[in-house]
């Protein structure tokens, strides 16, 4: 128990009110890709109003409704609301929502753009925007002043939280800081009562510092998607090997280990300066009814679609081309962030 009462971090698969989106514009990074970029935010936006609404902040509200209408969307389930933005990656800059005393309250933690690597001024604020213009309703929001970025973390929803080393540890969020401290946080602010760490696995071309949501995923209290690597001669084999040894460690609270079920590893994919980029299957989305996973035009998506399947057979599951958005370093489950039920959006 917090001071603030019994605080709990649902599930993602917890029933939602609506997902979150940050639109991109040609004043971000996404300017000499937009129109490719924007062709998958169409097909995002579509996939998921068929089973919730989406909330949208964005430069130009009206042009955002008109296109993703055109493109499919329903439009009785779109928000869109005008805030300044750097960028779009929702599931860092966006709200996470915890459960207080069975209420939900929107924590708005600090965004510092992965540690000071990009301008993050702006999506620092998205929140704070949105939340003055009842984009959530009447429920409660509290400003934090500790950088906490929503892919970082991962909850089973009965109060244990996967995470890294890698990234909350990092001095480039919070300073000098220990497992003891960074725990602490997560108990008092999203009532956990164990934090299992990873010490192991990162992708190359990972702006986060191993963010948690392109490694290793809940997909209910007992089990755990994660990604792996099978090429020996691919740098990523011995990191992602010593991840899977951790995982196969972890223990759920009652002592038993984790159901564990393998991603495939799709082939590199690299930006036209010749960098690769961090493509991952792990960064699928849950949302009601269905679960979006990313693919890239690889053999491999096939297979990848029906791991999630298996972690989730009473779910639809779609594949979402994400190559375009890969580009620009993140995935679909980055873009996005699941807004809990409750909130009145």
């Amino acid at each position: 128990m917090t001071p603030h009462g019994i605080t709990r971090f649902p599930a993602e698969w917890e029933p939602q009110s609506a997902v979150q989106l940050t639109w991109p514009h040609e004043d971000t990074d996404w300017k000499q890709s937009l129109a490719d970029v924007e062709s998958c935010f169409d097909v995002i936006t579509a996939a998921i109003s068929r089973y919730e609404p989406i909330l949208i902040a964005c430069a130009d509200p009206a042009y955002v409704v008109d296109r993703v209408t055109r493109a499919g969307a329903d439009p009785d389930r779109i928000r869109a609301y005008r805030v300044a933005t750097n960028d779009t990656w929702a599931r860092d800059h966006g709200p996470i929502t915890v459960l207080r005393d069975g209420q939900p309250v929107l924590l708005d933690f600090a965004f510092n753009g992965w540690g000071g690597k990009f301008p993050a001024e702006h999506d620092d604020a998205i929140t704070l925007s949105l939340f003055s213009q009842k984009a959530f309703g009447e429920i409660g929001m509290e400003t934090l002043p500790v950088v906490l970025e929503g892919g970082s973390i991962e909850t089973d929803g009965e109060g244990t939280i996967l995470t890294t080393t890698s990234c909350l540890l990092n001095p480039n969020r919070n300073g000098s800081t220990t497992e003891a401290e960074a725990e602490f946080v997560l108990r008092e602010n999203l009532g956990a009562h164990r934090v299992l760490w990873l010490h192991h696995g990162n992708l190359i071309g990972d702006d986060t510092d191993g963010h948690i949501d392109t490694l290793a995923r809940f997909c209910d209290p007992t089990t755990i998607a994660y990604v792996t690597c099978t090429d020996k001669r691919d740098k990523h084999y011995h990191s992602l090997k010593e991840m899977e040894e951790e995982l196969r460690e972890l223990r759920m609270a009652d002592g038993e280990p984790y159901r564990l079920v393998p991603l495939p590893w799709p082939r590199a994919c690299y930006d036209p300066e010749k960098k690769r980029l961090p493509a991952t299957y792990a960064n699928f989305l849950i949302i009601n009814g269905a679960v979006l996973v990313p693919t890239y035009g690889d053999k491999a998506d096939a297979k990848a679609l029906a791991a999630v399947g298996s972690c989730f057979p009473d779910r639809e599951i779609v594949g979402i081309d994400c190559r375009a958005v890969i580009a620009q370093g993140g995935s679909l489950h980055c873009l996005t962030m699941q807004i809990p039920a409750g909130v009145q959006i």
